[in-house]
């Protein structure tokens, strides 16, 4: 899945930092499971507004997957503060997935 965004080098570093961010139940990053949807980097309010949804609206480990996210974002990019929308349209779907994350859930 693409990620839309404004600035497509900083989204690929927040990228490749938020495939340190795993889905505990599923054992696969939140990258390669598709559930980010958007990263803006507002540089004059010095703001990043990420829109991300979940595997399912009732996912017990849903605020601690955000968190995580929120947590790595502001890791990489300290002097911005980090806004985090919780989002199911669309709903989330295993076409989400990626190509690693299909081979990685096949090795299990």
């Amino acid at each position: 899945m693409n990620v839309i965004s404004n600035n497509n080098i900083k989204c690929t570093i927040a990228m490749a930092a938020l495939q340190n961010v795993v889905d505990p139940e599923i054992g696969l990053n939140v990258v390669d499971l598709g559930l980010i949807y958007q990263l803006d980097f507002d540089e004059a309010a010095m703001k990043i507004y990420c829109a991300m949804t979940l595997t399912t609206r009732f996912c017990p480990m849903g605020e601690s997957i955000s968190d995580a996210v929120k947590e790595v974002l502001k890791s990489v990019f300290p002097e911005y503060e980090t806004a985090i929308e919780l989002t199911f349209d669309p709903p989330w779907s295993n076409e989400m997935i990626s190509e690693e994350g299909r081979i990685f859930l096949n090795e299990k």
